[in-house]
């Protein structure tokens, strides 16, 4: 039974995001459904020398944000926020083991190119994510698409679309899923249980699993998919 992941995209997200992207044969960036403010869209926690801190990208206000869909959201590109994010990660994990191995990564994201649009770069940051933890999922977005449903509808109609029988999901999900809207519809769901994370060599403790997934990966190098799916 062919398995897929719908989730809108994220900001360099943490490691749930690629767990669920890894145990899929397919996985769709809901992109063109409504911003969400004040979310993982376009911020993220790190580790730094007080316990965790927030990077987050500042986005232009939209006069319709109620109604703007995450495809559509434009970054402040007049704030210097690149560099500020780059020194942030070089200042706080430089003495990480693996930093130098995976530096490159933050050339990329942030000095060889700038940005406009959210969605464009959380999908080109997550890709390259996957490259590095070895992923070898069919990564696509809704917006090459036209869906034309709503919630769960929505969903449904993706998983039909790319003839999937599984829905692979977070459990937060469980708050807005109808679930007998998924069962008429023959696909069956399964929430990823997030429990059971080992902890690894982290800077500056306490330890925090809920933190962007470059920190587990400038920490822990080529060993970092045996502390997500093992």
């Amino acid at each position: 039974m062919k398995k897929i992941g719908i989730i809108q995209s994220s900001y360099i997200p943490w490691k749930g995001y690629f767990d669920i992207i890894h145990d899929v044969d397919t996985f769709v960036f809901l992109e063109d459904v409504q911003y969400t403010k004040q979310d993982w869209r376009n911020r993220n926690k790190v580790k730094v020398r007080e316990g965790t801190g927030w990077i987050t990208v500042p986005v232009k206000d939209s006069k319709h944000h109620m109604r703007q869909k995450l495809c559509d959201v434009v970054i402040d590109s007049g704030r210097n926020w690149q560099r500020v994010h780059f020194d942030t990660f070089r200042m706080h994990y430089s003495q990480a083991k693996h930093y130098s191995r995976y530096a490159h990564l933050l050339d990329e994201f942030y000095l060889h190119r700038r940005w406009h649009h959210l969605s464009e770069m959380n999908i080109h940051f997550t890709t390259k994510i996957c490259e590095v933890l070895g992923i070898e999922t069919e990564l696509l977005s809704s917006v090459d698409h036209e869906f034309s449903g709503i919630g769960t509808d929505r969903l449904i109609e993706i998983c039909q679309y790319f003839q999937a029988g599984c829905f692979l999901t977070g459990p937060r999900a469980r708050e807005y899923l109808d679930e007998e809207k998924t069962a008429d519809a023959g696909i069956e769901v399964e929430y990823k249980d997030y429990s059971g994370y080992p902890e690894y060599p982290q800077l500056f403790p306490p330890f925090d699993h809920h933190v962007t997934v470059l920190d587990l990966i400038f920490n822990c190098g080529p060993d970092a998919p045996r502390h997500i799916w093992g």
